[in-house]
């Protein structure tokens, strides 16, 4: 994908800047020297894969004790905890999507949730899949929204302030988590920790509270930022970029009360993906530790997201078996937990993500007119152009697009 986010913004790539020469161009025999040390992370990447996956080699060698026993509980796996199990997992990504198509129609964006799922479970695919899947994702993602006429400044702002959501929520089951745990349980210098971390989250989230009600706050970073964009070539295009961002930002704000829906779909995301690992559990015939899986499944979300191998490939499963051990289930039990948790939660969803990805970028989409313009105003005159708005019960407008994919 050539598109990238600089370009959009109308910001100077990677060699140019405002009065550039073409004269002072370096020569050609340098370019291949300042390409390298682009290529040596994707290669570092795929070394890590390999040592891991030798690593997972070597492991299964000296336990095929227990490698045995979780054959023989993958292969009399209940179809009712299978089903509910992916169901739960389904729903998990659905909550996702509701969770950005809610913040783009509070800027006044128009996307069907059908659309924004199959956006997500694409760049899911992208993200676990592709050496610095993370980044092409996002950039695919906001190139999606921008095809379908989001603002790239409202998309910007919307993936931004998911991915916050998400990481609250994330911390918020870890600390829950942390709490439920048995004090005189295994690991309990784990669990004094998690709570010492969730306690700086929340004075660090206070802090920032503060800070950006602070009118001396705001005067210093004006300031500051007035400082750097002097003295940078390329920062005033970059401040109109990020000052749009901002704006955009400002039009989702539904006030401290109004962000409990979007935060409650974030938790959703997470609480139904923790339900698909205790669904696994029941469907092997395993007894649930419940008192401990919040933290279990919190801590092995925190080791997937490093995204170390692709598709966190053997650290998952590494992470979550080893988990389920300190907390109590046999070793042959944690490996058919992790291996079915992951065909759940990874592997059946990367045929569905990419088939996604390849619909939604060969699809033409008809964007709809007002799609990405921010919210008019309380108290402002509407438009005379401006459309009347649509009863609960009237049929959708027909540039909306229908469900992709679940």
């Amino acid at each position: 994908m050539k598109h990238t986010r600089g370009a959009a913004a109308g910001l100077p790539m990677h060699g140019q800047s405002a009065g550039h020469d073409p004269a002072r161009r370096p020569p050609p025999a340098t370019k291949p020297q300042a390409a390298r040390p682009r290529r040596w992370p994707r290669w570092a990447w795929w070394t890590g894969a390999v040592v891991v996956l030798a690593l997972a080699v070597a492991a299964a060698a000296s336990h095929r004790h227990e490698l045995a026993g979780a054959s023989h509980l993958l292969a009399h796996v209940s179809g009712p905890g299978l089903a509910a199990a992916v169901a739960f997992e389904a729903a998990s990504f659905v909550f996702l999507a509701a969770l950005q198509r809610w913040l783009l129609r509070s800027a006044g964006g128009r996307l069907g949730l059908g659309t924004i799922t199959g956006i997500v479970v694409a760049a899911n695919a992208m993200a676990g899949t592709l050496p610095g899947g993370s980044a092409l994702s996002v950039a695919w993602t906001v190139r999606q929204l921008r095809r379908r006429g989001i603002a790239l400044a409202l998309a910007t702002a919307v993936l931004i302030a998911a991915g916050a959501l998400s990481a609250l929520a994330l911390a918020l089951l870890v600390a829950l988590g942390a709490l439920a745990a048995d004090p005189a349980g295994p690991a309990p210098g784990l669990r004094i920790a998690l709570l010492a971390s969730a306690a700086a989250l929340a004075a660090a989230i206070v802090l920032a509270v503060c800070l950006i009600r602070s009118a001396r706050f705001h005067r210093a970073a004006r300031h500051a930022w007035t400082y750097v964009t002097t003295r940078w070539r390329t920062g005033q295009r970059l401040a109109d970029f990020l000052a749009e961002v901002f704006h955009q930002a400002k039009t989702i704000q539904p006030g401290i009360r109004g962000w409990a829906r979007p935060f409650g779909m974030a938790l959703g995301n997470w609480t139904c993906d923790a339900a698909a690992l205790a669904a696994v559990l029941w469907a092997l015939n395993i007894g649930v530790p419940w008192r401990s899986m919040l933290i279990v499944y919190g801590l092995t979300q925190i080791s997937i997201s490093l995204r170390l191998t692709p598709g966190s490939l053997g650290i998952a499963e590494a992470s979550l078996s080893t988990l389920l051990v300190v907390y109590g289930l046999r070793a042959d039990q944690a490996i058919a937990a992790a291996l079915l948790y992951r065909i759940v939660s990874f592997w059946t969803l990367q045929p569905i993500g990419w088939t996604s990805w390849l619909r939604l970028t060969l699809h033409t989409p008809r964007p709809h007119p007002d799609t990405g313009r921010s919210r008019r105003q309380p108290g402002t005159p509407r438009s005379p152009t401006a459309r009347p708005a649509r009863h609960p019960h009237q049929p959708p407008h027909p540039h909306a697009s229908t469900k992709d994919t679940s």
